[in-house]
């Protein structure tokens, strides 16, 4: 049996057999398995404290769901979203499936598993099938093991099939699946992948448009067909009606057409990230294979070299998204990408004279953040509002060490949900949780262009926080049902299209 006492040190595991190594990954995933499944039920726990204490907030914009998200997403590490993701599997744990949480409490069930079998019963709402669901999910899921996630979806289906055949989440596989998804996610090498599903005259369409526009341009351009569709696709996304020309001939017609935009993305590079040229390799097939040795084909084959190697030069970063190469940023300045430097404000700047940043100011703010300066969010600096650290109603100047990006969600929780934060001058922020819990969040630019982050200058000590008057709330955004209505909704809906018949 394992033990996690007797485990070995990271020393011994070398002297280890193979029957102990295997012992200590079972047993450390199982060990994994309990610590998730206390950590879901603290999170229940304080889901539970928090959000029916004042039922009064429940229409807030930003309300006690987002409050306890935050300190959940700030505790994990993790973005406000996913932390949200995690309050609903704790509460639907604790709440809806008890048996199969006291499975995975014992290690029996993996957290994946376990995720998969909540996501399928959300749509239940008669009690009595959801109990009769656990009971018997939680005496097939000790068997679902071995099983892909494919065939694990299908029998937690013919659980549910069997007690309330409403609840099935078949409208995510109809034609109402209509999307279009870029999964920004997922960029790997400065490009994306990008799936969806139109309507099949629009999908015609679209694809006629993208031959025809990767057929325009001149014989001469070193790009496949494929290469020239996708970048039609991003000439189209920009405003253009047709792709220019890559041959590089400056009597090509297809060179002078740079499509003119409304669409405006800022990428942030260094100054000897712009002196590099284009690799002229970044189109076309991939070199062929050296030819077979016929006398020894068991020999290792290696493949030559590329041909000039692009040139080496540190990367540059779109404003809160993904690295772009040297090479690629090369090929935006020759379209046509306008060049703007970003001057730092110095260690001396005096504080401006309003509340609303200059557009200087606005754009190094920008780009020393790169993102929301909330612990965990990841969304892009240009989306966020700039907040001043000390309100500018008590003395807090217009200054680069008092003023940092939040989105408006976290801009918001600052503001009514008790968090408070200390800002310094080189846009580090020290983040104080209701609980009395600490959180430091550094600017995104820290580790690429660590010459935003130089100290702006170090301004007096905040003020005390005057207390909130009984009408300040009366300023937060309200919506017009609550989450759990909207939830409650959602559900009757997507049960609402398994009563439908399909098409003809």
């Amino acid at each position: 049996m394992f033990d996690l006492i007797d485990l070995p040190d990271s020393e011994a595991l070398a002297e280890a057999d193979e029957s102990a190594l295997i012992a200590a990954i079972g047993g450390w995933a199982q060990a994994e398995a309990v610590a998730a499944a206390h950590r879901l039920a603290a999170i229940a726990e304080l889901v539970g404290r928090k959000l029916y204490d004042d039922p009064t907030h429940s229409k807030w914009a930003c309300d006690g769901w987002d409050s306890v998200a935050a300190q959940v997403s700030a505790a994990c590490d993790i973005s406000h979203g996913k932390a949200s993701g995690q309050m609903y599997l704790a509460s639907a744990l604790r709440e809806r499936l008890p048996k199969v949480a006291a499975l995975f409490a014992a290690g029996q069930l993996n957290a994946a598993l376990v995720s998969t079998i909540s996501w399928h019963t959300t749509l239940i709402q008669d009690r009595r099938a959801l109990a009769a669901v656990d009971t018997a999910l939680a005496a097939d899921a000790l068997h679902y093991g071995p099983l892909s996630a494919f065939k694990t979806a299908q029998a937690i289906d013919a659980v549910i099939e069997a007690h309330d055949p409403e609840a099935l989440r078949r409208s995510r596989e109809t034609a109402r699946s209509r999307d279009l998804v870029v999964d920004k996610r997922n960029t790997d090498h400065a490009t994306t992948p990008l799936w969806g599903r139109l309507h099949a005259h629009d999908a015609e369409a679209l694809d006629r448009r993208l031959m025809a526009m990767a057929h325009s341009v001149c014989d001469d351009d070193p790009r496949t067909i494929a290469q020239r569709r996708a970048d039609a696709l991003g000439a189209l996304a920009a405003g253009g009606q047709s792709l220019v020309c890559g041959c590089g001939n400056e009597d090509c017609p297809g060179t002078q057409d740079r499509p003119a935009s409304s669409v405006l993305i800022h990428v942030v590079a260094n100054a000897e990230s712009m002196g590099t040229g284009v690799d002229a390799h970044r189109n076309g097939e991939e070199p062929p294979p050296p030819p077979i040795d016929r006398r020894n084909p068991f020999a290792p084959i290696e493949r030559p070299a590329e041909p000039d190697p692009p040139p080496k030069a540190p990367p540059a970063l779109l404003l809160g998204g993904p690295l772009i190469p040297a090479p690629m940023l090369a090929e935006l300045i020759a379209a046509g990408a306008r060049i703007k430097r970003v001057r730092h404000p110095g260690p001396d700047s005096a504080p401006e004279p309003r509340y609303r940043p200059s557009t200087a100011l606005d754009e190094f703010l920008r780009c020393r953040d790169m993102t929301c300066r909330w612990p965990g969010c990841d969304r892009p600096a240009e989306l966020c509002d700039l907040d001043h650290a000390i309100a500018y109603g008590l003395g807090g100047p217009t200054h680069p060490s008092n003023l940092r990006c939040l989105c408006r969600k976290h801009h918001l929780l600052k503001t009514f949900h008790g968090w408070r934060d200390r800002q310094h001058t080189d846009g580090t922020i020290d983040w104080l949780s209701p609980t009395g819990q600490t959180y430091t969040t550094h600017p995104g630019s820290r580790l690429l262009f660590p010459a935003l982050c130089e100290p702006t200058g170090r301004l007096p000590a905040p003020t005390d926080r005057q207390p909130d008057s009984a009408c300040r709330t009366l300023m937060m955004p309200t919506r017009r049902r609550t989450r759990a209505q909207n939830r409650a909704q959602a559900i009757i809906a997507e049960r609402a299209l398994n009563t439908r018949p399909p098409p003809s």
